[in-house]
């Protein structure tokens, strides 16, 4: 018998009655759809082929591909979609398909190099030399104090330096940026500290092992990049799998894209600062082009709205004020960069401080140059920055090259891949027209476990009322479940309406988005059976909530990209030029891949039961309907707001018996 034979049976072995997965699992029964998910990977590693597969909600998918990777033998790289399912992955369920397989495999688990403290910047920042604390002192007010407080003291024992374990400082801790490193920071091997460095340790596992759980950032970022200090941070591999495929289009277009950032100025001229106190104080000149650089960052952010925005800047640039604070930026580099080519080899510090103001007078010229074709140019703004973006429309030829250039087998699954049974969204997107395609249906039974209401006489989505129409159907829907409940929204502005409209009205505990971390409600929401949680974007999917504590999901319109979101507009006016349509062929199908992200989230087991609540009648009365209607779960609809009502109640009264 064949080695690629032994290999299919040993797969199909796994999955059996009284299989691998049986003697560790209670209660597993083998599912039809996760055997055949299993074996097509297990092809595909075999014959080194690309395969697609859509794996409906409850198929297993996770087992589906862990298992015959594992059992390949080869180098596997998994890569998934937040660093909340790679801890899940790697402490979770890799665990339980080794001990299934009885399998010494080597694992590792791999994060971006912000995700690791760098003790160089610890000190360097906060040294603890007595002759070098004055010098280096960093200002931070009461609170980063105290966080600084909490990083020495576990920096004394860390064994792996993940800042995830500092689960005592927020995530948004003025600390962090200052005791970890960033691509443009880190001095690589010229590091002191290089010899004892977190990531070094961190990649040296990932070197050894045979499985590397990443995410998808880190996997784009590694695969631009190729970072200098390290070389390519994720090992060469055999396989490589992303999980949550369906998010990687547009990743990749932001990593193969470029950006220019004041956060990029700012912990330049920073860091120029820091090495004026410490190593450089002859060089006055120094301080003075650093803080001259820093005031025109901050300068250039006041220009922007306040509230956090997104917009063309091929467009924002032509206005006077814009083009004046952007040349700014330009005079103030420059003369930073000047300085800093006087000051060249007085420190590693400093050397690398010359480096990154070339990179950044080089994206620069980037932002500058207006008339890039092919190319989105954009910026965003948070709070206290801005972020110029170039992106390019297409990836497709990038990371095709780079797929057909790795001589191994690349799967792709999620639960969300086609758009009326159809692939060629994603797939064309990548550049992936000769993968395999593998589609496999839920195994639940959503006529029975769920029902879809599409209320009727709802207000358009612009009218002033709104906020209250949503409100009088979500009332009788939480009072039905007893709380229980998702409301999902597509902005900030409509969650906040309803969420103080719904405080006046119901007595449950409403766990609102923005009050407190993402995992923090999720915890509260599961701990509270009565809790009523309100979130946006980031709660339609990786949320996983099963059983009684769910049993209504409520969604205040179809997810479509709003038609000014700047790179969604240069795609559409790329397609409008070559004859295409806009709108059927980015727009619907982006939104319909959301909805369905949203949908998921109500049934996640078999004995899940619920209703499902799309409170936008455009999904029944606009001919593009009917492909949002397509794409969903077969659940049983109605119109009517007292049959989901009635619904709901007699869940409960099967509970009780």
């Amino acid at each position: 018998m064949s080695s690629q034979t032994l290999f299919i049976k040993s797969v199909h072995e796994s999955f059996a009655e009284q299989g691998a997965l049986a003697n560790v699992i209670d209660g597993f029964k083998p599912r039809q759809a996760q055997l055949d998910m299993a074996n097509h990977v297990a092809q595909a590693i075999e014959k080194q082929q690309h395969l697609v597969v859509e794996a409906g909600t409850g198929t297993g998918k996770t087992f589906a591909y862990l298992l015959p990777s594992i059992l390949s033998g080869k180098k596997v790289i998994v890569s998934t979609g937040t660093k909340n399912l790679q801890e899940q992955l790697f402490h979770k369920d890799l665990p339980v398909v080794k001990n299934a397989l009885q399998s010494g495999v080597k694992v590792a688990l791999l994060k971006g190099r912000s995700n690791y403290l760098c003790s160089f910047r610890l000190e360097e920042n906060f040294s603890s030399a007595p002759e070098r604390r004055q010098k280096s002192a960093v200002t931070l007010d009461s609170q980063g104090l105290n966080d600084l407080v909490k990083v020495r003291e576990w920096s004394s024992h860390t064994e792996r330096g993940d800042i995830g374990e500092l689960t005592q400082v927020s995530e948004d801790s003025m600390i962090l940026p200052l005791i970890t490193s960033t691509v443009d920071n880190c001095l690589g091997r010229n590091c002191p500290d290089y010899d004892a460095c977190y990531l070094v340790k961190a990649r040296e596992k990932a070197i050894d092992a045979d499985l590397v759980v990443v995410n998808h950032h880190l996997y784009f970022a590694d695969m631009a990049l190729k970072d200098t200090g390290f070389g390519e941070l994720i090992p060469k591999a055999d396989v490589v799998v992303f999980d949550e495929a369906h998010q990687i289009g547009d990743i990749a277009s932001e990593y193969f894209g470029k950006s220019f950032s004041t956060r990029q100025l700012l912990e330049l001229a920073s860091d120029c600062m820091q090495q004026y106190r410490v190593e450089l104080t002859d060089v006055k000149q120094l301080l003075k082009a650093s803080e001259k650089l820093a005031r025109s960052a901050g300068d250039f952010r006041l220009l922007f709205a306040m509230d956090p925005s997104r917009g063309n800047w091929r467009e924002q640039v032509q206005y006077s004020q814009f083009s004046r604070g952007f040349a700014q930026l330009y005079d103030d580099l420059k003369f930073l960069y000047d300085v800093l080519k006087m000051c060249i080899s007085r420190s590693e510090v400093i050397d690398n401080c010359f480096e990154r103001c070339t990179e950044l007078l080089a994206k620069y010229e980037v932002m500058q140059d207006t008339q890039a074709f092919g190319m989105s140019l954009w910026y965003e703004t948070t709070r206290r920055h801005v972020v110029l973006h170039q992106t390019p429309l297409s990836v497709a030829d990038k990371f095709s090259e780079h797929t057909d250039s790795s001589q191994g087998a690349f799967i792709f699954t999620s639960a969300t891949l086609s758009v009326n049974g159809d692939f060629a969204h994603f797939t064309k997107a990548l550049g992936l027209d000769n993968a395999q395609q593998l589609m496999l249906e839920s195994p639940f039974d959503y006529q029975s476990q769920s029902k879809l209401l599409v209320p009727r006489y709802l207000p358009q989505n612009n009218d002033r009322n709104r906020a209250q129409a949503l409100a009088n159907i979500a009332i009788p829907l939480i009072n039905a479940s007893k709380g229980n409940c998702f409301l999902l929204f597509t902005s900030y502005r409509m969650l906040n309406q309803v969420a103080e409209l719904l405080s006046e009205e119901i007595d449950n505990t409403l766990l609102v988005q923005g009050q407190t971390a993402k995992s923090t409600l999720l915890d509260q929401f599961i701990d509270d059976p009565h809790a009523v949680l309100l979130g946006t974007a980031s709660f339609w999917e990786g949320v996983d909530v099963r059983g009684d504590s769910l049993t209504c999901v409520l969604i205040d319109k179809l997810p479509f990209s709003a038609p000014d979101e700047p790179l969604l507009q240069a795609k559409s006016d790329d397609v409008r030029r070559k004859g295409g349509d806009p709108f059927k062929q980015i727009q619907l199908p982006e939104a319909v891949i959301s909805l369905k992200q949203g949908v998921g989230r109500l049934i996640r087991d078999v004995s899940d039961k619920g209703v499902l609540a799309i409170c936008d009648t455009r999904i029944v009365n606009r001919p593009y309907g009917a492909v949002f209607l397509a794409s969903l779960p077969n659940m049983s609809r109605t119109r009517e707001l007292n049959q989901a009502v009635k619904f709901l109640k007699s869940l409960h009264q099967d509970i009780k018996k």
